[in-house]
């Protein structure tokens, strides 16, 4: 009720935000809609929901019980936050067209065009900041930023990983690079010594991914930048055995309230691509700064 009283939600938006599964919303948006208190409206596949117009009870006695409810709730701010984020989503038709754009790129033939080309072409933009790249493995994109980076961290909790990387570091001439063994929820970075961390398809394998965040934030110095590239939430459970991934990946509120919590400001999140084939894997992309 209190998410709905001053914007329409589709069910589905209801259940991105809650994080609830969608037959436990639907029964109470039902009942409530049985108590005349909320009202609802069909538009193709989706059904949204709003506040009744006269309602069993007046609206302003409405507002002043729920404002009291969300007092005693805990999770109040952070459904507060999600429902600015699903909002966002619908406003931002710019990232509708560039997904649908995203989806396109490569389809047909163009000479000399290719996702590595691109890949290159934007590290060049990379200033000349202090980089930790945490779950970094053999270190192939910690090997890209080092071409333009002051310096850049790798992080892994692999021996094997560490010893190829620093050989494949030290073989290509990368003086800038430097491997280092460790955790990433405790990294062996110094407090306040990092621009710009990165957590590639690496924070699924945090036993905590909030203690990770948390670490990341203490090595960031002021005004320092977090991004997160993971896999969108997804059911192949086979994963855990294929790839030894301890979390199905991160849905966006998810990622979201993670940044909050870790007192990231700006936080944003968006899914950035599917893969065309089963399972369909997508990638989410998350930043904030401290």
């Amino acid at each position: 009720m209190h998410l709905l009283q001053t914007q329409e939600l589709s069910v589905a938006e209801i259940q991105e935000i809650l994080g609830m599964g969608q037959s436990r919303i639907s029964t109470h948006l039902a009942q409530l809609k049985r108590a005349g208190l909320l009202q609802d409206r069909r538009v193709g596949k989706n059904i949204y929901y709003s506040w009744a117009t006269g309602g069993p009870i007046k609206q302003p006695e409405l507002r002043s019980l729920i404002g009291l409810a969300m007092q005693e709730m805990p999770e109040a701010d952070s459904d507060c936050s999600a429902l600015n984020h699903v909002l966002a989503k619908r406003r931002d038709r710019a990232r509708e067209y560039f997904n649908k754009l995203a989806g396109k790129f490569g389809r047909s033939y163009c000479p000399g065009r290719s996702w590595q080309g691109l890949a290159h072409l934007l590290l060049t933009l990379v200033p000349a900041i202090d980089v930790a790249d945490l779950g970094a493995g053999e270190g192939t994109l910690s090997q890209l930023l080092a071409k333009r980076a002051r310096k850049v961290i790798a992080i892994d909790n692999s021996e094997r990983m560490v010893e190829v990387g620093t050989q494949l570091a030290k073989d290509h001439g990368i003086a800038n690079l430097e491997y280092r063994l460790g955790d990433l929820e405790d990294p062996p970075i110094a407090e306040n010594s990092i621009d710009l961390a990165i957590f590639s398809q690496a924070l699924h394998h945090a036993n905590s991914p909030q203690k990770a965040l948390g670490a990341a934030r203490r090595f960031l110095r002021s005004g320092g930048r977090l991004v997160v590239v993971d896999l969108l939430a997804h059911t192949f459970e086979q994963a855990r055995e294929l790839y030894a991934d301890l979390w199905l990946g991160f849905s966006e509120i998810e990622l979201l309230r993670l940044l909050e919590q870790s007192e990231f400001r700006n936080p944003e999140v968006q899914v950035v691509s599917r893969e065309p084939v089963s399972p369909h894997f997508q990638t989410v992309l998350a930043t904030g700064i401290k």
